[in-house]
């Protein structure tokens, strides 16, 4: 009989337990991965790069807005290095001097089963690229960064 009381105890504490938990708890802390962020100066996303299709590996991205240089490299899974790092001069893409009021944005998106494509804004200049690391076909374990388009998402004055 004490053991059948016990019971009943335990269940109606873990019944008034879930009820109270239903009405007085919020809705629950959601964790979002976020592939880039950014430091003063500097902007850093991650994204796949399939170098090999059989081995995805880990783009890293990182500009240095005030001096508009977008710099690229992938993580060697088998030994863990970085392969290099590849360039490109976003004051000549984007046609804008390094200046205090230059803004630039980035993220990561899925373009292709391991592969990721880079989204870079300009805000003062509305200009848009979209860029992919890939493997660099003059060097062994090289990588370069392939632009795909560069457009305007601002339409200029008097058009």
């Amino acid at each position: 009989m004490k053991s059948a009381n016990q019971l009943l105890v335990l269940a109606v504490g873990v019944g008034l337990g879930v009820v109270g938990s239903m009405f007085f708890g919020g809705p629950g802390n959601s964790l979002h991965a976020r592939p880039n962020d950014r430091f003063e100066d500097y902007v850093m996303c991650t994204g796949a790069c399939a170098l090999n299709p059989r081995s995805p590996s880990d783009g890293v991205w990182l500009l240095d807005y005030k001096a508009g240089r977008l710099l690229g490299t992938v993580i060697d899974r088998a030994q863990g290095r970085i392969t290099g790092w590849a360039e490109v001069d976003l004051t000549s893409e984007f046609d804008v001097s390094t200046k205090p009021n230059v803004h630039f944005l980035m993220t990561t998106g899925m373009i292709a089963a391991g592969q990721a494509a880079l989204y870079v804004a300009e805000t003062s200049s509305g200009k848009f690229g979209v860029y992919t690391l890939g493997p660099d076909p003059s060097t062994q374990n090289g990588v370069v960064i392939r632009r795909h388009d560069l457009s305007s998402f601002r339409r200029r004055a008097g058009s």
